[in-house]
């Protein structure tokens, strides 16, 4: 049997961007194992990350955050970060990493302002790492 390729996205708080993130990969390809976590892992995903990904189609509401420590000793294909701290503060892993890559994202959790204002920013995080990882896998998974 043909061994599932493996990607683990980091973040800081493994509550918004990689957790939109891990929904839309796995969404691209279920055969893919994706996994997500963070350096300071947050208490919960943020709603209005679920909130934006139901909008399109994918349920992210079983996830939970992780820290990236219970991972580092697993091997992976793809170690992904896409906040500029998980960049930074990104754990040396004494499993095998194949690439190690950086696709940043601004965070919406930190705008402030009315509802519609913020869920505004969420989605336009949404679509834009639903491009970047739909182009990532177009040109490095298929």
């Amino acid at each position: 049997m043909e061994r599932k390729m493996r990607i683990l996205i980091l973040c800081t708080g493994n509550s918004c961007r990689s957790q939109m993130a891990h929904g839309i990969l796995q969404s691209l390809d279920p055969n893919l194992e994706v996994f997500s976590a963070g350096t300071k892992p947050a208490e919960k995903v943020n709603p209005k990350a679920v909130k934006v990904m139901n909008e399109i189609g994918i349920d992210i509401s079983s996830h939970f955050p992780d820290n990236v420590a219970d991972y580092t000793d697993e091997s992976w294909d793809y170690v992904i970060t896409v906040c500029g701290g998980a960049k930074e503060t990104c754990p040396v892993f004494n499993g095998k990493v194949g690439k190690r890559i950086h696709i940043g994202f601004d965070d919406p959790s930190e705008i402030q302002g009315e509802e519609e204002t913020v869920l505004h920013e969420f989605r336009k995080t949404r679509d834009e790492i639903k491009e970047q990882f739909t182009k990532f896998y177009n040109d490095n998974l298929r």
